[in-house]
């Protein structure tokens, strides 16, 4: 039996916290203090209850990024973060969009996030430019928290949602909308949607 990987990305501004959000999914821990940036490309496995994500935490420095290129074309979803306490990193969304444009599979899944939704006394980013953005490209989008888990957990379900759906999928079968997906369950659980 050979295992199914769905491979995720973490794309972003350096500092807007992949890698956080990483370890806050996968060990259900927060990295806080300072910790050594991620050069080039770091990956971890999950299998939490579906297919085996295979998450790749890239750098975000320009540097790296003819590396990170490579990476792109392999990748089934793209997580693509900004920190709301940071608005240049804000403002490089859309050339983030560009490159995976230019660089993705063509049906690669986006989901924007919104990251250090507990900061919202150093808020600069609004909610709703998030969400005006995320539209405007018709990619989800929502707001996380890598240090109390909100919503870290929905972004990452809801993305292996979508691609076991594109997978199994036959002809007639209603189609899963991601966005629909994301409501319900911040609906469910009443808990996660931090303004």
């Amino acid at each position: 039996l050979i295992m199914q990987y769905y491979i995720v990305m973490l794309l972003g501004d350096s500092a807007v916290g992949k890698t956080c959000v990483l370890v806050r999914f996968k060990d259900g821990a927060f990295l806080g203090g300072n910790f050594i940036a991620t050069v080039g490309i770091d990956f971890r496995v999950s299998d939490k209850g579906y297919r085996l994500l295979k998450i790749w935490d890239t750098a975000g420095q320009e540097r790296f990024r003819s590396v990170t290129h490579a990476y792109y074309r392999d990748a089934q979803a793209l997580l693509l973060l900004y920190d709301i306490t940071n608005k240049p990193s804000f403002d490089n969304i859309r050339a983030w969009l560009t490159e995976i444009h230019d660089y993705a599979q063509k049906d690669v899944v986006i989901m924007l996030l919104g990251n250090k939704s507990d900061l919202a006394a150093e808020r600069v980013v609004k909610t709703e430019e998030g969400e005006k953005l995320a539209k405007e490209y018709g990619v989800p989008f929502m707001e996380t928290s890598a240090k109390t888990g909100v919503n870290v957990e929905l972004a990452f379900h809801a993305i292996a949602r979508e691609l076991k759906h594109r997978a199994m999928q036959q002809p007639n079968d209603p189609k899963f909308h991601i966005h629909d997906y994301i409501e319900s369950q911040k609906q469910k659980s009443g808990c996660c949607v931090l303004v």
